[in-house]
């Protein structure tokens, strides 16, 4: 395939999408395109009661992360590369799995109007890992909102995401499984994840690394 322009790294609660994109954005001078978690006025309360707080996080993420995106169309994707650390239905596997019955239709209005003008990566890479290897991984970084979450959300939330890319077909694809690597504290696990990225070949791929 052509060198991608457009890279978007996904995976569930812990999986090492910003550390990724971080370096990746440095391999490739591109410019690095973040979510906004913590600007979330409401993630806190959500993770404290996920009924009361999970339609006002929802549409306030999607409304950044459209934002965000929509940035992007408006400049020259050719000029330069970018690497972001989500991909925009990332918003709605949370939003399926987190709204009540009478919310999802609402926001699904809004999505719908919305994800007509966003751009679609050239890449995809989805870090997969199983639930306990993502739950430790959480403990480990520390954040204060995220040590409210439970090992059963964060194994309904890795579920999600392994299922909407079974059938996910929309751009080329690499499947990453991050259970025996290591690429916030090991180099060489990170540098020979990026050597696959640069060598991935066009349509779905599967990456099983052994670690360092």
């Amino acid at each position: 395939m052509n060198e991608p322009r457009f890279i978007a790294i996904e995976g569930g609660i812990g999986a090492g999408k910003t550390t990724l994109a971080r370096r990746l954005a440095q391999e490739f001078d591109a410019k690095l395109v973040l979510e906004v978690d913590e600007e979330n006025p409401f993630i806190d309360k959500f993770y404290q009661d996920r009924d009361a707080y999970a339609f006002q996080t929802q549409v306030f993420f999607l409304l950044n992360r459209f934002n965000q995106y929509r940035e992007l169309a408006q400049r020259d994707l050719f000029s330069s590369v970018v690497v972001t650390d989500y991909l925009f239905q990332r918003d709605q596997i949370f939003a399926q799995l987190n709204l009540k019955d009478h919310e999802y239709p609402l926001y699904q209005q809004i999505y719908n109007l919305v994800r007509i003008k966003i751009p679609k990566p050239d890449l995809v890479i989805f870090l997969q890992a199983d639930t306990d290897t993502l739950f430790s991984r959480v403990e480990k970084r520390g954040r204060e909102y995220e040590q409210l979450i439970d090992f059963e959300y964060l194994d309904a939330v890795n579920r999600a995401f392994n299922n909407f890319f079974f059938y996910y077909s929309e751009t080329p694809l690499l499947v990453v499984n991050t259970n025996k690597i290591d690429i916030v504290d090991k180099k060489i696990d990170l540098k020979e994840l990026i050597n696959k990225i640069n060598h991935h070949k066009i349509g779905r791929e599967y990456y099983n690394p052994l670690g360092s």
